[in-house]
């Protein structure tokens, strides 16, 4: 069995954005030689994720809505983590959009139904954060 590992690196320039990292994690396919098996993507920071669904601007625009009622932003007061930091609602909202994603590789590329993409998604940005993609098999 063969591994291979790459970091992502992303420095969003706003508090929140997402980016469609299909391309390059399916570049970090072909760049691995593995054929068949899985690969693993996370984000290694806590307030930003990495998940799979539709690439689609008004579904993008609805997700950041709906995330914002369930964890607004402001006030900041609300929050019992804001003592140091502002970022309280940025955990939450990672919570609910989830750490990582598997996806299977089949002949040297990414299993993906017809409209999914893997996006990265940043609730707390303007600083630099690291993605991990793990991929394994042969």
């Amino acid at each position: 069995m063969k591994s291979y590992r790459r970091e992502l690196w992303f420095d969003i320039p706003k508090r929140r954005g997402f980016v469609n990292i299909t391309n390059t994690l399916q570049d970090c396919v072909r760049e691995s030689g593995i054929k068949e098996g899985l690969l693993l993507c996370n984000a290694m920071h806590i307030t930003a994720s990495v998940f799979i669904n539709d690439d689609e601007s008004g579904l993008h625009h609805d997700f950041e809505v709906w995330l914002e009622k369930l964890a607004p932003e402001k006030p900041y007061s609300q929050y019992k983590h804001n003592g140091f930091e502002d970022n309280a609602d940025a955990h939450l909202k990672r919570t609910i959009m989830g750490r990582e994603v598997v996806v299977a590789i089949t002949n040297g590329k990414l299993d993906l139904g017809p409209w999914e993409q893997v996006f990265y998604g940043e609730f707390d940005g303007m600083r630099k954060k690291r993605v991990l993609v793990k991929i394994i098999g042969e």
